[in-house]
């Protein structure tokens, strides 16, 4: 019974803590990131393009991560881009060829993170045979397609005018003698003869790089300075693409040849959840893993090159790789535990030293039961030591005897018994003292201590 009654008073002292701590979780929760959603929404490309291929590679893969990834077909990297910057959310992450975003405004710029250069799509510049073409400045006075405004094709063309400083020339189409097409419709023309060149920005494996790699009247050409606008422009790599590659039969190219290449990127915009980064990433990976013609296996997903700065946990993962948890267990639980640990910390931290006073506010509030009737004891001293004791004798002795009675029925741990003891004596002194001093002053017999 004595220790139950401890007990309690323990638990009323200390019991301030209980809503303090209930607030301090609140305030966590509303400063703790909310949790990742489990529906991520990724603009791709047109349903036969490479981009639209990957994207439902990677469907799969974050199909087992318990994650939904919901593809939105488009027209390329300008709708993507488009998508992703105006504002809406209804896509998180997307498909952009490096150098595209060059075409944004910096207010649309800074709402894209880099996440991964995925995989390389070079910049080909087919020619047909006898056109004798090595260099840009060989295509002034030839029939050349340079893409769709706003096109992959368009952006790196417009990279490569600007560091000649002619990019008026592309603007104005050669005073009219080179022409805007699609990819699909600039192989046709070129086929049919009606061009003499045409770039094409598409993977090496694409069906349009195929067939036109199989047309004896065309050829790759060597562009001679690839080297040099791939140190001045950091969206592009230049790459040899080695003999034979895209057609060993017909032999082309026919020697080792350079190109420029931009690479495939993988960007995300305000409305994507960070804490996705790792998981899209890793499945990027998993999905990449057996390179393609150009590609060795496992170059890709990388941080490099990127035309967009890299998310604070894209380079972490580029740097270290998958967080340690999440190589353990599966994404929603390893996240889950992540957040979680977060606001443990800070709770620990803050409710620690709090709880280290749980402490001595007991022991104060024990000893408080004792020491508040020592302040009566200081009273009668102070009226002794003034004079004014003499009319109250019988007063203050009858008080002290109430208190001596109150004092029986005071409850503290045994490990404060002597505080109250001690106080039972300074009490029985006082009442003595009082005795002695009342009956000397009326010449009586004085009081026994006893």
């Amino acid at each position: 019974m004595h220790n139950l009654k401890q007990i309690g008073l323990f638990i009323r002292t200390n019991l301030w803590i209980i809503p303090l701590a209930l607030v301090l979780v609140w305030l966590l929760f509303r400063l703790l990131d909310p949790a990742p959603p489990k529906v991520l929404v990724m603009t791709t490309g047109s349903e036969t393009g490479s981009y639209h291929q990957f994207g439902l590679a990677m469907q799969k893969e974050l199909a087992k991560q318990d994650l939904e990834l919901q593809l939105r077909t488009s027209r390329g990297s300008l709708d993507n881009l488009q998508l992703l910057t105006d504002g809406t959310g209804e896509a998180q992450i997307g498909l952009i060829q490096s150098g595209t975003e060059l075409l944004l405004e910096p207010a649309q710029r800074s709402r894209l993170v880099g996440l991964a250069a995925l995989y390389h799509e070079p910049l080909w510049l087919f020619q047909r045979k006898g056109a004798n073409i090595t260099r840009l400045s060989d295509l002034e006075d030839k029939r050349v397609a340079v893409g769709s405004e706003g096109s992959g094709t368009w952006a790196v063309l417009k990279g490569l005018y600007e560091e000649r400083n002619e990019v008026s020339r592309l603007e104005l189409l050669n005073n009219g003698l080179w022409r805007k097409m699609g990819s699909s419709a600039a192989a046709d023309a070129l086929v049919a003869g009606e061009l003499d060149a045409a770039f094409l920005v598409l993977p090496a494996d694409n069906r349009l790089v195929t067939r036109l790699a199989a047309n004896p009247e065309i050829t790759l050409i060597n562009l001679s300075q690839a080297d040099a606008f791939a140190a001045r422009l950091h969206f592009l790599e230049a790459l040899e693409v080695p003999k034979g590659l895209l057609n060993i039969a017909a032999s082309m190219p026919p020697q080792d040849t350079k190109v420029l290449s931009p690479v495939a990127m993988l960007v995300g915009n305000q409305s994507f959840h960070p804490a996705l980064t790792a998981v899209v990433l890793e499945a990027a990976r998993k999905v990449l893993r057996d390179g393609n013609l150009l590609d060795k296996p496992g170059r890709f997903p990388a941080g490099e090159p990127m035309g967009l700065e890299l998310s604070k946990e894209a380079d972490y993962y580029h740097r270290e790789g998958v967080p340690f948890l999440q190589r353990y267990l599966p994404f929603q639980v390893a996240s889950a535990i992540d957040r979680y640990v977060v606001l443990v910390i800070p709770f620990i931290a803050i409710m620690f030293p709090l709880l280290k006073t749980m402490g001595p506010l007991y022991r104060w509030r024990v000893r408080a039961r004792v020491y508040r009737w020592y302040e009566h004891l200081r009273r009668i001293d102070k009226l002794i030591y003034s004079g004014q004791i003499k009319q109250q004798y019988a007063q203050e002795i009858q008080g002290l005897k109430e208190l001596e009675t109150e004092l029986n029925h005071v409850d503290v741990p045994l490990s404060y018994a002597h505080e109250l003891y001690s106080l039972h004596l300074h009490v029985r002194y006082m009442i003595y003292r009082l005795e002695s001093m009342q009956a000397e002053d009326e010449g009586g017999e004085k009081p026994s201590l006893a």
